[in-house]
């Protein structure tokens, strides 16, 4: 059954939204400058609407 435009969007949020989680779990938890910055161009380009905090 093909899905609806609706439920593509849907889909797609939820998963974008989970990814976020992922990404923002393993920010949360590397020490490592190189690996964070990796992470947080990731985070960017997944919501680029997301604050990101430069130290």
């Amino acid at each position: 059954m093909p899905m609806t435009a609706k439920q593509k969007l849907l889909h797609r949020r939820q998963r974008r939204v989970g990814k976020l989680r992922a990404l923002k779990a393993k920010l949360k938890g590397t020490q490592d400058s190189k690996t964070r910055e990796r992470l947080q161009t990731k985070v960017h380009r997944l919501d680029p609407f997301q604050p990101t905090t430069k130290k």
